[in-house]
């Protein structure tokens, strides 16, 4: 239920560039020094509420499972994209995990490179949010995967 301390929730902006994104960022940092500073104390309430309401449970359970299906389809089709570029390497790792992170297997010069030439983020030692990828990037992410891992 995204409960961290006693906080419930996301918020996520998709900004067209990154002018945009510097100037959303700005507002955002302004906005959340506070909620930093005095996190609210109702996230185990909300989560009572929903466990304890019959309809609200179901709700939450269906949403679970669809998130949970959602990454498990970009496991499988960030897996399929690579190999189907022709890459020779053994992917089967991607789709042998679960959760919402996944150990790629880059070494930090190809995670670098996937930074430098893809703009796309992961940590150093190859670890990518599988929640970030989605149906409109997940072809681009395994064909710079393919071409850092092919060179």
């Amino acid at each position: 239920m995204s409960l961290y301390g006693e906080r419930v929730g996301a918020l996520t902006f998709d900004c067209g560039d990154a002018e945009t994104a510097a100037k959303v960022m700005s507002q955002v940092k302004i906005m959340i020094r506070t909620m930093y500073s005095n996190p609210p104390l109702y996230g185990a309430r909300i989560v009572t509420e929903i466990l304890s309401d019959a309809q609200l449970k179901q709700t939450w359970l269906c949403d679970v499972k669809q998130m949970a299906d959602r990454i498990i389809d970009m496991r499988n089709r960030l897996r399929s994209g690579i190999e189907g570029a022709g890459n020779k390497q053994q992917w089967c790792h991607i789709t042998d995990q679960i959760g919402m992170f996944c150990y790629t297997g880059l070494k930090p010069e190809q995670v670098a490179k996937l930074t430098k030439d893809f703009h796309i983020y992961l940590t150093k030692d190859g670890r990518i949010s599988v929640a970030g990828i989605s149906s409109k990037n997940v072809n681009y992410v395994a064909e710079a995967m393919h071409k850092v891992t092919s060179s």
